[in-house]
């Protein structure tokens, strides 16, 4: 299933002249460690299957939905059976301000089941069935039929997670406060990651102690703020490192990296690889 994996990037193959990938997967193999720029849906048609993502291991069962966000590691085991593995490219609708910051909030991946979120489980399990059909009949606008299904899946997920996830045991109403207020705190270090961010500065923006600030954050994105930040700022570095005209030093800098040494560390904690390697993938 993986044709291009260059250490552990996934060089996707989509379908001719579209963004879009669907794997009908009954191989008994296993998928090593790797990450790719696309969202990935799985979905076990027959049988469980199990995976690791981002260093936790999961089983889905029959049904089971999962989302893993761009940029997660993760790996898949051997298993017999038959799942769905959807793969669609994001960079087009992640220019809209809040699908980018609730995939932050859902990274590394989210699972949609009958006993985790049996409100909507029903809804996302039709929406993705239709997307499996309109790909496999290929008719006029199937693409773009495909995407307004997965950003409907998306409005659908959000606005029950806002609703009935509650880490801090809040109120649905306060839960849903808090939602908002941190995928704007999301928008805002995504906007200015390249900048002189703070703990201190954006938890004063958010009207939180950088304590309290701290707890809720990570509670919301699973990260802490600075390795958040830094995941940020690794984004916009992998932008500047595909232009020839560009060397790694001036990628660091323009991304907000106050030193070399520690850009080419932190890149390799996060991509797997070395900056110079990225490059190389792009032949540049």
């Amino acid at each position: 299933m993986i044709a291009n994996l260059n250490g552990v990037y996934e060089t996707v193959e989509y379908r001719d002249s579209s963004s879009l990938q669907l794997y009908d997967n009954t191989d008994y193999e296993a998928y090593p460690r790797h990450w790719h720029t696309c969202i990935e849906i799985i979905m076990p048609a027959h049988n469980s299957y199990s995976l690791e993502c981002d260093g936790q291991k999961c089983t889905l069962q029959e049904g089971d939905i999962l989302f893993i966000c761009p940029g997660a590691l993760h790996s898949l085991e051997a298993c017999e059976g038959q799942r769905w593995i959807f793969q669609a490219e994001m960079s087009s609708v992640t220019q809209l301000s809040d699908v980018e910051a609730y995939l932050t909030i859902l990274y590394p991946a989210l699972i949609i089941s009958p006993t985790t979120s049996p409100e909507i489980y029903d809804d996302v399990h039709r929406l993705f069935s239709e997307i499996v059909r309109e790909y496999r009949q290929e008719e006029v606008f199937f693409e773009a039929s495909i995407y307004s299904k997965l950003m409907e899946m998306m409005v659908l997920i959000r606005r029950n997670h806002a609703a009935n996830t509650s880490p801090l045991g809040a109120s649905g109403s306060k839960q849903r406060e808090y939602m908002d207020k941190f995928m704007d705190v999301c928008n805002f270090i995504n906007e200015h990651c390249t900048e002189d961010l703070t703990l201190d500065m954006v938890a004063d923006r958010a009207g939180f102690s950088k304590y309290h600030f701290s707890r809720l954050f990570k509670q919301f994105t699973n990260i802490s703020f600075y390795k958040y930040l830094n995941q940020k700022r690794i984004e916009n570095a992998e932008k500047l490192l595909i232009r020839p005209e560009m060397s790694v030093t001036e990628a660091s800098l323009a991304s907000g990296f106050t030193s070399l040494s520690s850009f080419i560390r932190m890149f390799k904690l996060i991509k797997g690889c070395t900056p110079s390697e990225y490059r190389a993938m792009y032949n540049l």
